[in-house]
């Protein structure tokens, strides 16, 4: 009989996570923002906290990232001053606890020419590991023209940009007044990432990694219809990479309800190589993360590993100077 004990699950690599400030919650209530994107309220943040449920579920390191409804709230000037205000907390939560925390700064777009200077003081001075937008800005999507000269520039620095969903244009409309997560950004994910293959800006710019959130949304089951019009919408015409073949080349994570239809749907359209661990906490309550955690562990596993290891082994290529312990935080 064989006494020894079960190894302990391998350590994972949370890709999104959030964190709030107070001042962030008050610009956004001021702005209009009392149940943003539909949502009953605002969560609470306290990185004590934080931690201590990130030891629970065996996570080692967390990206943290602010949320929808982002940084800007219509004027340039104001968004500059709270995108630097909440990128400096983020960064500060990274130097305290470099060993568990990672750091995504925000943009102020729509504001092209802020997100440059800010894009640029984040990873030049605070050191962030990447950079945080949403899938549209008041409206803009990430395939509009005047966004060019960032994405230029961040190709140009290897950047990694971390695409978190929003509420779309009109959401009253749509969203039958029930919350936008439920449905809309996982719309909204697809709509603005088939923006960035009609755009051609996955094609000239692929020295942008991006990651996409909740699996995907809904892409996995509209890539093939995307690519039954790619050869007459795209700028590239019908020569080129497939829809399947440009997004086959970004990054994905699992927040949200991964198993047990959509990571298996992502994984046959898109492979497993740029898969990620996500648990989109502190806006998922700690209950849900946990039963999705469990969900992750006892869904049928990819061959040869885990979706822990597999995940976890993808971040490190994503996240090459990560030092992750060599068993589970909290493990005794």
């Amino acid at each position: 009989m064989n006494d020894s004990p079960t190894p302990a699950p391998t350590p994972l690599v949370d890709a999104h996570a959030h964190f709030l400030t107070d001042a962030y919650v008050t610009a956004a209530k001021a702005a209009g923002h009392t149940h943003p994107d539909g949502m009953p309220g605002w969560p609470s943040f306290d990185p004590v906290d934080q931690l201590r449920r990130m030891d629970e579920g065996g996570i080692a390191t967390a990206m943290l990232s602010i949320s929808s409804p982002g940084t800007h709230f219509g004027d340039d000037h104001a968004a500059r001053t709270l995108s630097r205000e909440v990128n400096e907390a983020g960064a500060a939560l990274r130097r305290a606890h470099s060993d568990r925390f990672g750091h995504f700064a925000s943009l102020p777009l729509p504001d092209a020419e802020g997100s440059l200077a800010e894009a640029a003081h984040a990873l030049d001075v605070l050191g962030s590991d990447g950079l945080t937008v949403e899938s549209n800005a008041h409206g803009v999507y990430l395939g509009d023209e005047r966004y060019e000269p960032l994405w230029a520039e961040l190709a140009r620095r290897r950047a990694i940009v971390f695409v978190h969903p929003t509420s779309p244009p009109c959401a009253d409309a749509v969203s039958l007044r029930r919350p936008r997560p439920m449905a809309e950004f996982i719309f909204d994910s697809a709509r603005t990432a088939s923006d960035l293959v009609f755009s051609g800006v996955l094609l000239h710019h692929p020295g942008i990694r991006w990651i996409f959130t909740h699996g995907g949304g809904a892409l996995p089951l509209l890539a093939d219809r995307l690519e039954l019009f790619r050869p007459r919408l795209s700028r590239t015409g019908p020569e080129g990479p497939t829809v399947t073949e440009q997004l086959s080349g970004v990054w994905f994570d699992m927040a949200g309800t991964p198993f047990p239809h959509q990571i298996p749907a992502l994984v046959r359209a898109f492979g497993s190589e740029r898969l990620l661990y996500g648990s989109d906490s502190c806006w998922t309550p700690p209950e849900a993360v946990a039963a999705q955690l469990a969900s992750l562990d006892t869904a049928d596993q990819p061959p040869g590993t885990t979706w822990r290891s597999l995940t976890t082994t993808n971040a490190t290529h994503l996240f090459p100077h990560l030092r992750l312990p060599r068993k589970n935080p909290g493990s005794a």
